[in-house]
């Protein structure tokens, strides 16, 4: 297989088999890229992602496997999205929860604790909300669609084959990548869905450059901006396979974290509401799983755009030199 040219299917047409695509045909392949849909990106549960890249971050509840891949994640983001937004991640706390701030601080490494007027020189806008923050310098984040806009021009350019409309087994390929998060529950049968709820709100009044994290015993918060005055609100974890439109208690606690923040977000606009499920399997860690003419490349739970092009970039060496990360790819047998 090494050091062979290949003609590849990918399955599946969310951040991570773009980023696939874009990856193999880079290294010379011959791809086509299929996706049920009709319509780019309708089905993708990316759509739905705040599209933080915060590997520091996720030290809190994640292994290091997901610190370390994720760095390398925005460092390929910076090297071919120029619309990577690289300004770090706040973290904050309100007065009554200074206990969180310092938890997340002893869990998470790659911060810096600031004052009061440390974190209102460095965001105005929380000037006199907070007691002080942690700052993740490293962080980046992007608005994921116009992400996977760029992402599909840059896979057409690079001549990949689009086939819109046709969830069908791919036949007639050297290889098959199966990107279809759990669509591809009937092969992976450990995957679970865990799904994820977010409000999209745009504002003229609401000035945060970057992400920000709200701390919280019971509903923590984050919120991206997105650019264009757009907002994305979300935190909830939820484990369940159902998408569709989010519960009034979701958007009741999501809208008053939000309005804690900072009090503009009442006369915000909402544009849109809704949920997706992120696949994931029971340790929350990515897959590579290799078959006779297929991969499986699934599981990134919560981390899709942080370790979609890390991922990508495993599986094209892997073509290349049959080289494996012991990390992340996985025997067949341990998924049946």
């Amino acid at each position: 297989m090494a050091n062979q040219m290949q003609s590849i299917a990918i399955r599946g047409g969310g951040v991570v088999g773009l980023w696939q695509a874009l990856a193999l045909a880079r290294a010379g392949h011959d791809v086509t890229l299929y996706e049920r849909s009709a319509e780019p990106f309708a089905d993708a549960c990316s759509l739905y992602a705040g599209a933080m890249l915060a590997p520091r971050c996720e030290e809190e509840s994640a292994e290091a496997v997901i610190r370390d891949l994720g760095r390398r994640g925005i460092a390929l983001w910076r090297g071919t999205y120029p619309d990577t937004v690289a300004n770090g991640t706040l973290v904050v706390a309100l007065h009554r929860d200074r206990a969180e701030l310092d938890r997340f601080a002893r869990m998470t490494g790659g911060h810096q604790r600031l004052s009061a007027p440390e974190l209102a020189a460095l965001e105005p806008v929380l000037s006199g909300r907070f007691a002080g923050a942690l700052f993740y310098e490293e962080e980046a984040h992007l608005a994921p669609e116009a992400a996977m806009r760029f992402l599909l021009d840059a896979v057409l350019a690079q001549g990949v084959a689009l086939r819109l409309g046709d969830g069908r087994r791919p036949e007639g390929h050297d290889l098959v990548i199966d990107c279809r998060g759990l669509s591809a529950k009937d092969d992976l049968p450990t995957l679970r869905g865990v799904r994820g709820e977010r409000i999209v709100v745009k504002s003229r009044e609401v000035h945060l450059t970057r992400p920000l994290r709200l701390l919280h015993p019971r509903f923590p918060l984050y919120v991206v901006p997105w650019g264009d005055g757009l907002y994305m609100i979300g935190a909830t974890l939820i484990e369940s396979e159902e998408t569709g439109p989010i519960t009034v208690r979701s958007a009741l606690d999501l809208l008053a974290a939000a309005y804690a923040v900072d009090p503009a977000f009442a006369e915000a606009e909402i544009v849109r509401q809704g949920a997706g499920a992120r696949p994931a399997f029971p340790d929350n860690r990515p897959r590579i799983i290799h078959r006779k003419g297929y991969i499986y490349v699934n599981g990134l739970y919560r981390h899709g755009f942080l370790l979609a092009p890390v991922l990508a970039e495993l599986v094209a060496a892997f073509l290349d030199t049959g080289a494996t990360d012991p990390e992340v790819f996985r025997e067949d047998r341990a998924e049946r």
